[in-house]
């Protein structure tokens, strides 16, 4: 058996030890690099388990196991050797992936939060509106815990996607709801908002007025803002009368 000395020059190592080794090397880095390659290849979301199914997995733990997913789903995008866009992922899949995570905990935001923050950010508006409509779904389910992520929908409909009948769509829902006073008076105030942009004038003269009578504003500043809108509208259509 031949040892290596180290104190003897490299030039008195055996040309054979020498090859082998060479040959070790470069069959080592073919490996690593055939290994990358598979990993490499991009793997679609997998079919959504039955909720009966997931239940029996949390073990009595349903919070921590939405959690789980959750963290899991939005790695999703980054697998080994390779990272792949949110645009590229199948959003139908998406939406059952959150529909199961919401039911394994209802209360949490962390699913709404993605579906309407992150996932609307892709550049296809196919998928931007298919997200949206995951949210305005949900929103229709549960409109007291949801508001907040409808209204934030709402402005993206009106703003990013120049979707103005979309955004009066949902601005429209968080009016029907009779929403709690908790809700800020910007998101009671969409509806005004929206109808304005798309020209709905005598609609939003009603609205407001009907506001003012029916004396269910308890806010004074929102008050003040709904009378000072119905003085503008009053205002403009005088000089356009004219």
């Amino acid at each position: 058996m031949f040892i290596i000395d180290p104190q003897r020059p490299l030039s008195a190592i055996p040309k054979r030890i020498v090859i082998l080794f060479v040959l070790g090397l470069l069959l080592q880095i073919s490996w690593y690099q055939a290994q990358s390659n598979i990993s490499a290849q991009a793997e679609k979301l997998p079919t959504t388990p039955a909720s009966g199914l997931l239940n029996m997995v949390s073990m009595g733990e349903p919070i921590a196991l939405a959690k789980i997913l959750m963290l899991w789903l939005q790695s999703f995008d980054n697998q080994p050797g390779i990272s792949i866009p949110f645009v590229s992922l199948d959003y139908t899949e998406l939406e059952q992936w959150f529909a199961r995570i919401i039911e394994l905990d209802p209360e949490s935001n962390y699913a709404l939060l993605s579906a309407s923050r992150i996932y609307t950010e892709v550049p296809d508006q196919m998928k931007q509106r298919q997200m949206m409509n995951f949210v305005y779904e949900q929103f229709l389910q549960n409109p007291e815990k949801n508001w907040m992520w409808l209204a934030h929908v709402t402005v993206l409909a009106k703003h990013r996607l120049k979707d103005s009948q979309l955004a009066l769509k949902y601005a429209h829902a968080l009016a029907d709801k009779k929403l709690s006073n908790e809700v800020p008076a910007w998101v009671r105030q969409l509806e005004i908002v929206v109808l304005e942009d798309v020209g709905e004038l005598d609609a939003v003269r009603l609205l407001v007025g009907g506001l003012i009578e029916s004396q269910s504003i308890s806010d004074t500043k929102e008050l003040m803002w709904l009378e000072q809108r119905l003085k503008e509208l009053e205002a403009n259509e005088s000089v356009n009368s004219h």
